[in-house]
């Protein structure tokens, strides 16, 4: 009876097939960064994102203005802060031959802990805003997909 539901779940687990939506796309397109205005660590890592296209048939070019916040949620019974919000605000304006298509604003935030190392929060915050920055140069990329089809 052990064998026939193991090889229900192999047949099950092997025919899943998760694959990321835009590692394995070859979009048509490469996006041009114009002009770029707010948080450096924000700014570069979308226009990271944006080289690895490798489209050479249309190209957009952008316009990019991020801000980053951070702010104490909550504090511990000594004021100390026990709890962070960060934002990442970014505008962005998608131009192809001098008009614009898209204007837009894409807003991310999350919640985390204070961690007493300061090394180690240190690096946890450059993960989440790597992370939240990845993730808003996605939807970018996807917009811009969507009018490029």
């Amino acid at each position: 009876m052990n064998k026939i539901i193991s090889y229900i779940l192999l047949f099950f687990l092997s025919n899943c097939a998760y694959e990321p939506i835009l590692t394995n796309k070859n979009y048509e397109f490469s996006i041009n960064a114009n002009k770029i205005n707010g948080d450096q660590k924000v700014n570069s890592i979308i226009i990271n994102n944006f080289n690895n296209l490798k489209g050479n048939e249309k190209k957009y070019d952008i316009i990019l203005s991020s801000n980053k916040e951070k702010n104490i949620i909550s504090k511990d019974s000594k004021g100390d802060p026990s709890i962070f919000e960060l934002l990442i605000n970014v505008k962005y304006s998608v131009k192809k031959d001098e008009k614009t298509i898209i204007e837009n604003k894409i807003s991310r935030r999350t919640t985390y802990n204070n961690i007493t190392d300061k090394f180690e929060m240190e690096n946890y915050e450059k993960t989440i805003i790597n992370n939240l920055s990845t993730n808003i140069s996605d939807n970018i990329i996807l917009s811009i997909s969507k009018i490029n089809e």
